[in-house]
């Protein structure tokens, strides 16, 4: 990965931090936002299949593509809201998910 995609990372959790602190509190709230940006990405997946009668088609892949990258950037930010390095806990998923396929 690009090396300014961690410098955004850290940007981002340095904002949110000025802005909202970094207590239990806020970092419960950049948890809970994952599951609000899988939600647009379910939705957005949804639009994509035209699933809703009333809506018919609403989205493209790459509106669903992109709503997966929030989802894994805010994933990373949360990390680093826990006092982790993301880019070295991303490192050691990917990691796992090789030993797997051995």
């Amino acid at each position: 990965m690009d090396e300014s995609i961690w410098d955004a990372v850290r940007a981002a959790r340095g904002w949110l931090d000025a802005a909202n602190g970094a207590g239990d509190a806020e970092l419960t709230c950049r948890i809970l936002k994952l599951t609000e940006e899988a939600g647009e990405a379910a939705g957005a997946w949804i639009g994509v299949l035209g699933q809703n009668p009333r809506k018919g088609v609403t989205h493209t892949r790459d509106d669903v593509a992109a709503e997966l990258a929030d989802v894994a950037f805010t994933a990373l930010v949360a990390i680093e809201s826990l006092g982790g390095d993301a880019r070295a806990a991303l490192l050691a998923c990917a990691e796992k998910v090789r030993a797997r396929q051995r």
